[in-house]
């Protein structure tokens, strides 16, 4: 079973996003393509998944569709989770009938996560990982540093990515969500 483990940090300005720019190229970041992602977050109509610390969402890249289902956190300081994200049928009217399938079965969609992503693939301690800055519709600029990992290896992974925030000059990582974080400025949380 793999493991989608993560630290994300907030970002302050442009300028700290410049910086991280310049310090990921100097350690050898791969720049990706930049993606405009949208996330829309559904809530089961039986389970509760703030409780449970689950999330089901529909991300949007372009015409591509994907449903993901994130299980609990099984960590204490990374967000570390289950994750299973599955293609599901390109273009717009697939999206929308997802949606319509999703409301017909008591599904109830949340909130829109909207962001412009830039990924940045790396190779650090013999591991490859994803740093992606993001920048957040009503939030603001963040990092994310991200390794997929074997349930035996999460911990290691976990170790990985904090030394290359601490290369990076991260800081504190914030463990929330950013639907949690919206859902907090929104005053809902």
């Amino acid at each position: 079973m793999t493991y989608e483990v993560e630290l994300k940090f907030p970002l302050a300005d442009a300028a700290t996003v410049a910086a991280l720019r310049q310090r990921i190229a100097e350690l050898g970041g791969h720049p990706g393509q930049p993606l405009d992602q949208r996330d829309i977050y559904l809530a089961h109509p039986s389970r509760d998944f703030a409780q449970t610390d689950e999330v089901f969402r529909l991300r949007c890249v372009g015409d591509d569709n994907f449903l993901t289902y994130k299980g609990p956190l099984v960590d204490q300081v990374a967000k570390t989770r289950r994750e299973v994200e599955v293609p599901a049928a390109s273009g717009q009217v697939a999206r929308e009938q997802l949606r319509e399938m999703f409301a017909s079965l008591g599904f109830r969609e949340v909130r829109d996560v909207v962001k412009r992503r830039e990924p940045f693939h790396f190779r650090w301690q013999n591991r490859d990982l994803e740093v992606v800055i993001d920048n957040v519709l009503d939030l603001g600029w963040f990092a994310e540093l991200e390794i997929i990992a074997e349930e035996s290896e999460r911990d290691t992974a976990r170790d990985c990515l904090f030394a290359l925030a601490q290369e990076l000059q991260l800081g504190k990582p914030d463990r929330r969500s950013y639907l949690r974080l919206l859902l907090e400025k929104d005053g809902a949380a």
